[in-house]
């Protein structure tokens, strides 16, 4: 008996045909029902139907792209749409506490989401397009991602352009209709199975006006993410051997030898490094998606269609985050003497040998009365924070199919509305068994801590064997801590995109050019941004710190189970945070709370002023018109398309200028224009192989906070300003393909391909100068020829007339650098399953493979990073230095971040007698990142990118038709519960930090009708 296609595949099968029909000529209907008809006799559903459709629709294009297709109603291969794209070859992707929400192409994050061909927007200042965890991948039926732009794709992507594609009603055969319940569990996560409810329906109806279809698919999930990221810094805690002359310089210049014996007790007959400060951090993200897709569609006659489309989804993700930190530890750094040491070899940068230095891996951190009286300290932080993004796409058109002639246009708009309240507390503890006597002079107070960094683990606690360490009674007692700081956030951020499109193709007959593409798009692009912030304490002193017993009504305990994921005994428990719940669902009532603790408490007050700054907000604009002409050709094995996009693009942007309290509204602009040519060939060298050769041009436009020009002028003479630039211009990519690709099966391929992408023009921070005149004065404006920029608020003194006001000062701003940077690499993939020997190998024919390899490398550029002040001291150190007047930097190209070499899938899938599993392993090499445990900056990390070290990750799903309506399934993600594992300068060089990440279980049923 032959079994059909499921209706999901045959509705993006003739979706996509709809979608390359300007590509093939009006006459040529008898071929195109041929191909409809060897698609028919595909002798598989499900998972392998949807891996031999999408096959047979790359095979025909004329550029390369991948494709990904649900087998059937809300079912692509994983939950999460960044996990879904992680499928794809030369693709990587960045998580978030678990949870895919970053995407690579080709190394680059710079990338373009479309959805049916619309543009998005996203919740930020970035390009890119929608957030891939706002939306859900029930409602999509399909994956398009261009690797090789035509003439016709809008501009704008680095890496490749991904179209999210949704069922077409009006290609439906019959009634579509599903129901899927489901629940997630996560290891790590305490608030136990979460929900996700996903379902469909769509039909299409023969009327007297004509066709008329209609379809609807819409989900709702909750999902709870958790991952332990502990951190130790070893940045500043170099303690000299004990014979070293270092020698520091005073304010007058004059060498400074330290007296070894008297600071540096703790030295050694060789240099080590100690214990700076220990952070425990506990991530966790909740999330809550509601997503709604529906199509109109109507047909009055065979040559004409109209379309309505609207997307709408609502995300709100909540961050419910601990840390809990050992600070002051480095205040006894020179008087503590680890129990065991490790040797740190840093490696290389640059082709410079940085060497080896012991550090400490095991030992304890006591209080010392005679060095520090109040140090080290405890401290709890619960960072409450949210973002709540509403999104809409929209999209109004029409085609019309003529003898010679294809036309459709339509509307579309893109909006993006996003609050990203927070509310961050930090309390200290107040050891009720100090040293000394509580003076008020600080809210410190001597907390001993013991460490274990030994096999690869950061591991640390409160050294409970200490005679100073309090109870745990202690700890939870709200007497016995301190408000130090709270952090509040109101900011808001719209996005829009509104856009205009007709698009035409001319058929011609009998010619080698079939036909032409031509036609114009007009946008508009909007983004306006208000940040509004304010910081409540920051308090130094017990005197001005309200204690935790004027406000122990908000006080809760902290999470307990940082030991759940690895084990680990020696961690820090037993502590209170202000109640994340009531920090989200009342922040005001927090505030007022906390406030009037403040004022029973008396001291020091502070309290929350959450009016914007003047220089708080901005707004960008971007008009852009683009035309394209595009000749489509055939000649015996060679087909493609050659063409050029031409886009003129003008900016405004709004903003206010501050000169000693004086608000100006100003606006400044910029404009551009570009020529992208694009070149597509493909040849059909054999009826099994097709050799495909792109190239062409296209551009990445500058974040929207780039070219935010709102300042505030100072009259300081010596601060330099930071402002944007409006008329910063994109990035011009040139980008090459060269492939092949062998179908030696009904739906196997074996592929190869060679990619480069040359970035010129590229964005750089730049500081700007003003010079120094002869006479020892900078130059007083206000052209500022030599550089900088003219301050009319400055008062001059020291480099200056003072006896003027306004002078050019010193500029930081982003600028177009005429370095290049040459992204270049190979991909490889093979696609094959055992359905042809079913006579031969009975149930084992069930089985197949999806593989794929990616080798890639990032080479120029102008732009480096070099190490921070505690970075030069170790370095030095290691060479023997110690006198600062003879430190040397160390430096290292930037690179690229989120850049892995190496990365590749492995997927084997069984599907047979109702029956479906799938099992997939991903790869990826190290990378460099500064995505880094509680945002550790680049100066505790010293100077350099943390980088995560090379990691897989096992994912797997099964699911059994109970019969043809009814499927039960349960997928894995992270299987292994593999971890993260960040080292400082080098893979396997320092261990700074660890993401202890968890295991995600989904489990449901589905219902087809």
């Amino acid at each position: 008996m032959r079994q059909q296609l499921s209706k999901i595949t045959l509705a993006v099968l003739s979706a996509t045909s709809l979608t390359f029909a300007a590509s093939v000529s009006a006459q040529e209907a008898e071929t195109e029902a041929q191909a409809k008809k060897s698609v028919e006799v595909i002798q598989v559903t499900g998972m392998r139907s949807s891996l031999t459709s999408a096959l047979a629709e790359k095979r025909d294009t004329a550029n390369l792209v991948e494709i990904i297709m649900a087998t059937d109603i809300g079912k692509l291969p994983d939950q999460n749409l960044a996990e879904v794209l992680e499928n794809v070859t030369g693709i990587q992707i960045t998580r978030t506490a678990g949870i895919g929400t970053g995407v690579q192409i080709r190394g680059s994050n710079s990338n373009r989401v479309e959805i049916n061909g619309a543009s998005t927007v996203g919740s930020g200042a970035g390009r890119s397009g929608m957030n891939f965890e706002d939306l859900s991948a029930a409602i999509i039926a399909g994956v398009e991602i261009t690797k090789s732009p035509e003439a016709k794709t809008t501009e704008g992507s680095v890496g490749g352009t991904v179209n999210l594609r949704t069922i077409r009603p009006l290609e439906l055969t019959e009634t579509l209709g599903s129901l899927r319940v489901q629940g997630e569990d996560s290891s790590l996560t305490t608030d136990g199975v979460q929900p996700r409810v996903s379902g469909a329906y769509g039909d299409n109806w023969e009327l007297d006006s004509g066709k008329f279809g209609f379809v609807i698919s819409g989900s709702y999930a909750k999902q709870e993410a958790t991952s332990f990221r502990p951190r130790v810094d070893r940045d500043g805690s170099l303690v000299e051997n004990r014979n070293a002359a270092v020698t520091r310089y005073n304010s007058d210049g004059d060498a400074v030898v330290e007296d070894q014996a008297t600071k540096r007790p703790a030295a050694q007959d060789y240099d080590f490094l100690g214990i700076q400060f220990l952070n425990q951090e506990l991530e966790n993200f909740e999330y809550e998606t509601t997503n709604l897709a529906t199509t109109f569609e109507f047909a009055p006659n065979d040559n004409m269609k109209f379309f309505f489309d609207a997307i709408i989804t609502d995300q709100e993700r909540r961050q419910e985050s601990t840390r809990v930190q050992g600070s002051g530890v480095a205040s006894v750094l020179n008087y503590t003497v680890p129990n065991e040491f490790e040797t740190i070899n840093f490696g290389s940068l640059d082709g410079v040998n940085l060497g080896s230095i012991q550090a400490a891996s095991r030992g304890t951190i006591q209080p010392i009365n005679s060095v520090d009286d109040d140090d080290p300290n405890l401290r709890f932080n619960s960072d409450t924070g949210a973002r709540v993004t509403d999104t809409q796409v929209f999209r109004l058109g029409g085609e019309w199919q003529g003898d010679n002639l294809f036309v459709s246009a339509e509307l579309s708009s893109a909006s993006s509305d996003t609050v990203t309240p927070s509310l961050n507390t930090q309390l200290n503890f107040i050891n009720p068994n100090p040293l000394t006597p509580l003076d008020g002079s600080s809210n410190d107070n001597s907390v001993p801590f013991i460490y274990d960094l030994t096999g690869g683990s950061l591991a640390f606690g409160i050294d409970f064997a200490s005679p100073f360490a309090p109870t745990v009674e202690n700890l939870l007692d709200p007497n016995n801590v301190v408000l130090d700081q709270v952090d509040i956030s109101r900011s808001t951020t719209d996005n829009s995109e509104d856009a205009f499109r007709i698009d035409s193709t001319y058929f011609i007959d009998d010619n080698i050019v079939t036909s032409v593409d031509f036609g114009y798009r007009y946008n508009i692009t909007k983004h306006e941004s208000v940040s509004i912030s304010d910081r409540i304490g920051g308090f130094s002193k017990m005197v001005d710190s309200p204690n935790g017993s004027l406000f122990a009504d908000l006080l809760v305990a902290g999470p307990s189970h940082f030991g759940d994921a690895d084990g680990r005994e020696l961690a820090l428990r037993n502590f209170l945070i202000v109640n994340p719940d009531l920090a989200f669902n009342d922040p005001d009532g927090v505030i007022e709370t906390l406030e009037a603790a403040l004022v029973a408490h008396g001291g020091n007050q502070d309290f929350a002023d959450l009016t914007p700054s003047d220089t708080a907000a901005f707004s960008i604009e971007e008009k852009t018109h683009a035309i394209y002409a595009q000749a489509n050709f055939e000649y015996e094995m060679i087909r493609g398309n050659i063409g050029v996009r031409h886009i003129s693009t003008d900016i405004e942007s709004m903003g206010n200028t501050v000169v000693n309290g004086n608000v100006s509204p100003t606006t400044n602009t910029g404009d551009y224009s570009y020529t992208l040519p694009r070149l597509n060939l493909v040849a059909d060298v054999h009826d099994d192989v097709v050799l495909r050769l792109g190239w062409g041009k296209d551009i990445l436009r500058p974040n929207f906070g780039d070219l935010n020009t709102s300042v505030s002028f100072g009259t300081n003479e010596n601060s330099s300003i930071e402002i944007g630039n409006a008329a910063l211009e994109p990035e011009e990519v040139t980008s090459f393909d060269l492939s092949a690709e062998w179908y030696f099966a009904e739906a196997a391929v074996v592929s190869i391909g060679y990619f480069s992408k040359e970035r010129s023009n590229l964005f750089v921070n730049k500081l700007e100068s003003a010079i120094i005149q002869a006479n020892g004065w900078r130059e007083p404006g206000p052209t500022c020829a030599g550089g900088g920029i003219y301050n009319p608020a400055v008062q001059p003194n020291a480099i200056g007339d003072p006896n003027t006001t306004g002078l050019c000062v010193d500029v930081e701003t982003k600028l177009n650098d005429s370095a290049k940077t040459t992204q270049k690499g190979i991909e490889m993939a093979v696609q094959y399953d055992l359905s042809s020997f079913e006579d031969d190998l009975g149930w084992a024919s069930g089985f197949g493979i999806v593989a794929n390899y990616t080798i890639q490398e990032y080479s120029g550029g102008s732009a480096f990073y070099t190490s921070a002040t505690r970075g030069t001291d170790i370095f030095n150190a290691i060479n023997g230095i110690y006198d600062s007047a003879q430190f040397v930097d160390v430096t290292s190209d930037r690179g690229l971040l989120d850049f892995s070499e190496d990365a590749y899938n492995i997927a084997v899938y069984y599907e047979k007698f109702g029956l479906s599993a799938r099992l997939r392993y991903t790869w990826r090499d190290a990378f460099r990142t500064e995505d880094t445990a509680a945002g550790a900056s680049l100066n505790s990390t010293l100077g350099f990118p943390v980088v995560t070290h090379a990691r897989g990750q096992l994912n797997a799903s099964v699911s059994y038709d109970v019969n043809e309506n009814l499927n039960l399934g349960v997928e894995a993600v992270n299987l292994t519960e593999s971890d993260i594992t960040q080292s400082c300068v080098n893979e396997g060089a320092m261990l700074c930090a660890q993401g202890i990440t968890d295991r995600r279980i989904t489990f449901g049923v589905s219902y087809r009708f």
